[in-house]
């Protein structure tokens, strides 16, 4: 009988595992016939990562994309716009070197433009979807918008505007929905969460200073996610608007436009035109008689009349560029109170029937966005303001401690972390507030940010101007954990969150049912095994006291004659000695149970040992660096 020889596969022929699976970057370059910078870019549009094949069969330094991948890139319409665009760039650049001008605008006006629509629906085609997508979308946003437009970075001007925009009406929508959960400011911005149908979004915004962008930045590859980004926002805003019944855009006054030498001089809207919506418009509209048509046209010039001296009145009174405080007006009461939850309805109500007032050094964008989220009135000190300082039903005034500083303390508080700390420092241009009324609060704008996240209204007593305010605690830290360390102002935060509930707080750490039962604590971890032994004994000599002193106290009433109290309470002691036995006899069943167990959920509970032990450790090192503070504040 003749053996079946194995044909092995000859070189160069049909492959198999990884090799088959994954090609490299440079295979998929040539494979696309692309440029390394058009297939970033359309890997960035199209969502294309590299992956981490189990063998690299060409290499550890090499990167590695699967081929459905490559195919998938390869079909895309965007591939052959850029080809249209190659070719279109080649015969502008052949026009100019003929010195054809006319040939080369007309054709650099003619140029084709890539559309992401179709992507953006294919990437995400629930609505849901691209609002758990948003948050790097909206740090991207925020960040351009901060940025100063440069040909050398290929910043350009209208991209700058157009981020701004799109940032501003983002804020509008979450300010006047009340949707805004949580702010911290920190030293690379600021921090903000809010809650959109269910989804947390969580995005950074930079501070209001001039950014500068460094050459060690890829701003090409900003860019590129840029290019994704901003239609992905337009449409989530054209959505939100919708869902309140307002329009998008929201429209602008174009003299008004023409005049500001910004996009963001916004006209104001009459509550009741904003307020209207579109069914009940028609509806009212188809409800008008025949016989009231002869007096529509009055009405209409009268309506136009009001909005042109609207406008007149807007060119005197015209709000900073960077405040998103006239669109805010658009989106006004419009959301319906039926969908208000519980969340929405508390932060409602935060700053309900407060006013508060900014002063000229305060950062007022922030402020604008978070003061209103949570109910409250804003005004500041300049053109366009709401009120006066002036007002008398100001309740809080929102200022700067004045301190002046120098440049050795500016590049100290840029290059130090005490702005995430207490941020009551910043150079102003005058060294005193001038006159005070007494009717009203002033409090540092750290007090706002504190109130928002402890969702209460704290004391103003540390945070009035000219004091040191307490820590500024991030609300993205779950100080309940098991093992976290609890700062001390969060304790006292918590005793007010519970005073302003009116409940009764225990001890710390300690529950009401724990305080019955001493092994209970040391389950919990609050005192360690020799003290729980102490307090049991103790607890149980005192019942045995209690005990004996009725019983003594019904035979003194029977007329019996009775021996000394503590008789029977050393008996007692002895037995609470066999109980510590019992309990190391416990312990020893608890080893024998980890003796029992499987390997993996051994090492599983060596792991979480560990992980306890490093929590421990680094709380009580906070803890020792505390202390150490703390002395040296009472020495000095």
């Amino acid at each position: 009988m003749v053996k079946a020889v194995k044909h092995y596969r000859p070189p160069g022929k049909k492959k198999e595992g990884n090799a088959a699976k994954f090609v490299t970057r440079s295979q998929a370059l040539k494979q696309l016939q692309i440029n390394l910078p058009l297939f970033r870019k359309l890997c960035i549009l199209k969502g294309v990562t590299p992956r981490e094949p189990k063998k690299k069969f060409k290499g550890t330094h090499q990167t590695y994309y699967h081929v459905k991948d490559v195919a998938f890139l390869h079909h895309e319409p965007l591939l052959e716009i850029h080809r249209e665009i190659r070719v279109h760039e080649r015969k502008i650049k052949k026009a100019e070197a003929k010195k054809n001008l006319e040939r080369a605008k007309r054709l650099r006006e003619k140029t084709p433009k890539p559309k992401i629509d179709r992507i953006i629906r294919q990437r995400y085609p629930r609505f849901v979807d691209a609002l758990g997508e948003l948050d790097d979308c909206l740090s991207m946003v925020h960040l351009f918008a901060a940025l100063p437009a440069a040909e050398s970075k290929k910043i350009d001007i209208e991209c700058v505007h157009k981020c701004r925009r799109l940032a501003h009406e983002w804020q509008a929508f979450i300010s006047r929905t009340h949707k805004l959960r949580k702010a911290f400011v920190s030293v690379k911005g600021i921090y903000y969460q809010a809650e959109v149908e269910g989804q947390k979004i969580t995005w950074l915004t930079p501070h209001s200073l001039q950014q500068v962008v460094s050459d060690d930045v890829d701003v090409i590859t900003m860019l590129n996610f840029l290019q994704l980004y901003e239609p992905l926002l337009g449409f989530v805003n054209f959505r939100l608007y919708h869902s309140i019944n307002l329009k998008y855009p929201p429209i602008l006054d174009p003299r008004l436009e023409a005049l500001a030498a910004d996009l963001y001089a916004l006209s104001r809207y009459a509550n009741a035109n904003v307020n209207a919506v579109p069914s009940v418009v028609n509806s009212e509209a188809s409800q008008v008689a025949e016989s009231e048509q002869g007096d529509a046209k009055p009405k209409r010039d009268d309506i136009e009349h009001e909005k042109s001296e609207l406008r007149l009145a807007q060119l005197q009174h015209q709000l900073p560029t960077n405040e998103p405080g006239a669109l805010m007006q658009l989106v006004e009461e419009a959301a319906s109170e039926e969908e208000v939850d519980q969340d929405t309805r508390e932060c409602k109500n935060l700053f309900k029937d407060l006013k508060f007032f900014l002063s000229r050094e305060v950062p007022r964008e922030s402020l604008l966005f978070v003061i209103p989220a949570f109910g409250g009135i804003v005004s500041w000190e300049g053109e366009g303001a709401p009120f006066q300082e002036s007002d008398q039903s100001i309740t809080h005034q929102v200022c700067f401690s004045y301190y002046l500083l120098g440049l050795g303390d500016l590049l100290y508080l840029m290059m130090s972390t005490h702005l995430a700390i207490g941020f009551n420092f910043k150079i102003v241009d005058r060294d005193s507030q001038g006159h005070k009324f007494l009717s009203r609060e002033y409090v540092q704008p750290q007090w706002v940010f504190d109130s928002v996240n402890a969702r209460i209204i704290l004391p103003t007593v540390d945070y009035m101007v000219g004091r040191i305010p307490p820590p500024h605690l991030s609300p993205f830290i779950d100080y309940e954990e098991e093992g976290a360390y609890i700062p001390d102002y969060a304790k006292t935060i918590k005793q007010l969150q519970a005073a302003a509930r009116k409940e009764v707080l225990p001890l710390p750490g300690v529950g009401k049912e724990d305080l019955e039962d001493p092994q209970n604590i040391l389950v919990e971890g609050i005192m360690d095994r020799a003290e729980a032994n102490q307090a049991a004994q103790r607890k149980q000599k005192m019942m045995m006291l209690e005990q004996q002193y009725h019983n003594d106290l019904k035979k003194e009433l029977q007329g019996v004659t009775y021996g000394k109290m503590d008789s029977n309470v050393d008996k007692q002691t002895s037995t609470g000695e066999e109980s510590t036995d019992n309990a190391q006899q416990k312990d020893d069943a608890d080893d024998m149970g980890t003796l029992m167990m499987s390997r993996k959920k051994r090492k599983l509970l060596e792991a979480m040992k560990i992980s306890n032990e490093r929590k421990q450790a680094k709380n009580d090192l906070i803890k020792q660096r505390k202390k150490k503070i703390d002395e040296a504040h009472k020495k000095n």
